[in-house]
Formats: C-alpha cells, structure tokens, sequence
C-alpha cells in the first residue's frame, strides 16, 4: 500500500487534470445535446473551466513537497528537474489559455472537444518530462503526437489544415518507428530498458565487443533521431513550415512553445545519465544536428514572407542554440538549456501574441495577418504594438543587454569551456546573419510606408495580458537576472 501512495504521489497534478478533462468531457456531452446551450456558449464556459482545471493543478504541483523517488515500477522518476519542467509546463499553460480564449471563437472552433484534447496533451508533456524508460517514453510521446495529430487538423474546413494534419501523422509515424527499432535494438543487446539500468551498464564502459557496441551506438543514434524529429531539429524539419503553415495560428503557437522542453528532458535523462560514459559518440551526432539548425534555420528564415513559415525556421535556429548547449553534456550545459529554453517560451508567446492582435479590418470581415508585409506603418498606426515587438526581436536576435543575449551567452560559454569552439564561432556568425532578418522586420514596422493606412482591429483584453506580461519579464529580468535562474538552479541540484 505504501507503494501505491508513493506512485500516486508523483503523479498527483497529472491525476487532477485528468479528472478534470474527465469532468469536462460529461459536461460537454451532456450540454451539447440539450437544446438550449449551443456551441459557442458551451466553448466559453469550458474555456474557463480548463483554465481553472490548470491553474489548480499548478497550486496542487507547488504546494507538493519535493522528494525524489522512482515510481510505477521504474517507469516514471520525480526529481528536482522533473518537478521543475512541469511547473513550467504548467505555468506557461493557462498563458496559452488565455491566448487561444477569444481566438478560438473567431476562428469558429467550437467544438468542446478542443479544451478536452489540450488538457490531455498538457497530461501528455508531463508524463513526458517523468518518463525513465524506453517503454514510457514511447508511449507517452505517442499520447502526445497523437493529440498533435488531430489539434494539427483540427479545423475540418480548412484543406491546409487537413494537409498538416495528414503530413505530421505520416512524417510521425516514421520517426515512432525509428524510436521502436533503436529500443528494440538496445533491449536486444542489452536486455533492459530502463534508464537507472543504462546508467549502471555504461559507467566505465570499455568497448571490448566491437559488434555489441557497433549495435548499442546504433540503437542509440536510432532512438536520439527519433528525438530530433519531435524537436523539429535539422535535418529533421521537414514537417516544421507546412504543418505550422497549415495549421490553426492557436495550434502553431502550441507547437512552438510546448513540446521542446518535455523532449529535451527526455534527452537529457537519456544521453546526460544514463550514456554519458558514451559522450565521445552521441555528441558528434548533436554538434552536427546543432550545425545543420543553426545553418537551416538562418537561411530559411531569411527567404519567407509568411508569419508561421518564419517562426518556424527562428525555432529551428533556436534549437541549433539548445542542441550546443546539450552536447557539453555537463550541469553547466543543462542549466543553460534550460535558460534558454525559458527565455525562449516567453518570448515566443509574446510574439504570437503580437502575431495575434495584428488583425485587419477590410469590409465587412476581420483578417488575421499572415504575411510579414503587414507589419508595414504598425509604429504610426499602433507605437505600443511596433514597441513591444521590437523588444521581441530584439531578444531572439540577442541583442544586448536582454535576456536573449545572456541565454545565448550562458550557452556559448559552457561550449568554449568543454572546448566546443569551432561550433560557437559558426553560431556567433550566424546569428549576425539572423539578426538581418530579425531587424528587417523592424524597418519594415518604422521606414517602411504604404499608400494608404492600415486598419488595425482593437486588440482583446487577454491578448493585451499577454502581450504585458512577456514584456515585462523580458524587461525587469534585465534588472534582475537571478529570478529567471532560481528555477535552472533548482532543477540542477
């Protein structure tokens, strides 16, 4: 019994939310079919109610006393860095609500069971961020594509959306695959799945059956591109620009803010505890992973005229920063992962909620922007809107001194220190090259002119919120960088 309350208690917020979609699920069915609540009503309330349904499970995970423990028979593990990433999750999450609020209604998303499918994916992300075994970690991350599968196609009128939808299924499918063979490989070789297991196999691990360990690396290099697949990291972006392009802006913001920090916590428990002694061979794939990022996302950035195509190669570029940072496989690396990682969720939020408030008046209906050539005469039209996404751009190109440049900085210097050289000139370089279209789009704001002005629809009160309350952090964490590194620190402990 003591066992059953020790597994129950690690994955307490998780149950809560569950129950919660559970609750929201009977609610849903039994309304949608009563004549006098239609759609558009029922959405608002469940909007609320998920909200709520986070927000408490959010108190619930940080009035929960931090203990470190492996549970479900190994399955899943509680430590300080699990129990940090899913605060995160579980903060940025209500943001993400109050984002897709309104936006939901103007895009005629109606259907209850959107709020349903995102409390489960919010489920999913932290089962994710807790996995400690092969086995987990397959299934959890399936749970969440699948979610990703549908939210991606969620707009049924829309045949970019069923596209995207249809091209992130089989492009999915493929790297789930790759992810079931590389296990297979290392279960065959080894016979275990278990990362604690992993972890005492490899330490002091000496290559004397050059077969066994030909397949062990191969195994490894299966189930790390797998990985790669699900950060969208190079050459495995494939299905980044046409399913973000496809998809609804709400479910683009998903993607893009989300699912990379559940997936570089299950490589950071994979590569930095359990084969670490194998450094030498997994962080030769990463730096050229991080190569390939930093190069794709630069060069392809630099060519689009669409606001999801663009953010898309800027979280390519991004997570070239991120892979650097992993490959130094030390406590240094990981907490500068997770920096930047945060710095990058803020800001990413801020801009599509800048992405989000540039809506078009031009009779008789509103038009969300998709192209960049809209942002032309925003400082004449709107200054505060042209002033808060400069300071964006300003801290993803890491221009100094905001918080994007000491996210980029914490990472260039645990490179330099575990001699990662070459790879942190290349970066610099390249991130001059990046900030030509960060600063494009600037001019484009302040010199630019039309003919004639634009008509900007009045920005609602929960885009506002949001659009606040990043830049404010990524304003006062200037005065004080400390707040944004207690969670880093206490996740590395």
């Amino acid at each position: 019994m003591d066992y059953l309350f020790y597994d129950l208690y690690s994955v307490v917020s998780e149950i809560y939310v569950l129950w919660g979609a559970c609750i929201v699920l009977i609610y849903g069915v039994f309304f949608t079919s009563s004549s006098f609540l239609g759609f558009p009503i029922l959405n608002r309330s469940m909007g609320w109610v998920s909200l709520q349904i986070l927000l408490f499970g959010l108190i619930l995970l940080l009035a929960q006393e931090q203990i470190n423990l492996v549970s479900w028979n190994g399955f899943l593990i509680l430590n300080n860095f699990s129990h940090g990433a899913k605060i995160i999750i579980l903060g940025f999450s209500p943001m993400w609500i109050l984002l897709a609020y309104h936006h939901s209604f103007h895009q005629k998303l109606n259907s209850f069971e959107f709020w349903i499918l995102i409390l489960l994916v919010i489920i999913a992300m932290l089962l994710v961020i807790q996995s400690c075994d092969l086995l987990s970690v397959y299934l959890t991350i399936e749970f969440q594509s699948l979610i990703f599968y549908i939210l991606a196609s969620f707009n049924r009128t829309s045949e970019f959306s069923t596209e995207a939808g249809l091209k992130y299924f089989i492009l999915g499918a493929f790297s789930s695959a790759l992810l079931l063979f590389g296990s297979s490989l290392l279960y065959g070789l080894t016979g275990l799945t278990n990362f604690n297991d992993f972890a005492n196999l490899f330490t002091g691990f000496v290559n004397t059956n050059l077969i066994d360990t030909i397949g062990i690396i191969t195994g490894l290099v299966f189930i790390i591109s797998a990985l790669f697949f699900k950060i969208s990291a190079s050459p495995f972006h494939m299905w980044v620009p046409d399913v973000y392009e496809g998809a609804n802006i709400i479910i683009t913001a998903l993607f893009s803010v989300f699912p990379k920090l559940p997936i570089f916590a299950v490589l950071v428990n994979l590569l930095l505890f359990s084969f670490h002694d194998l450094i030498g061979y997994w962080s030769l794939l990463v730096l050229i992973s991080a190569l390939f990022s930093l190069i794709t996302g630069v060069l392809g950035a630099l060519t689009q005229s669409k606001w999801k195509r663009f953010m898309a190669y800027s979280s390519i570029n991004h997570i070239g920063f991120m892979l650097i940072a992993l490959s130094s496989g030390s406590k240094e690396g990981v907490f500068s992962l997770v920096t930047y990682i945060l710095v990058y969720m803020i800001t990413t939020l801020g801009t599509f909620s800048f992405i989000m408030s540039l809506k078009l008046y031009t009779y008789p209906k509103e038009l969300q922007s998709r192209y960049l050539k809209n942002l032309k005469m925003i400082s004449n039209t709107n200054p505060l809107l042209a002033i808060s996404m400069t300071i964006f751009l300003f801290s993803m190109a890491g221009i100094p001194p905001l918080v994007g440049f000491f996210s980029k900085l914490f990472i260039l210097i645990t490179a330099i220190k575990n001699n990662i050289i070459g790879i942190s000139v290349l970066a610099i370089l390249l991130n001059c090259i990046a900030c030509f279209y960060y600063i494009r789009l600037i001019k484009n704001m302040y010199f630019d002119s039309e003919h004639y002005w634009p008509i900007l629809v009045p920005t609602t009160k929960f885009n506002s919120l949001l659009l606040g309350i990043s830049l404010m952090s990524l304003l006062f964490l200037i005065l004080d960088l400390e707040l944004i590194l207690t969670i880093p620190t206490f996740m590395i402990l």
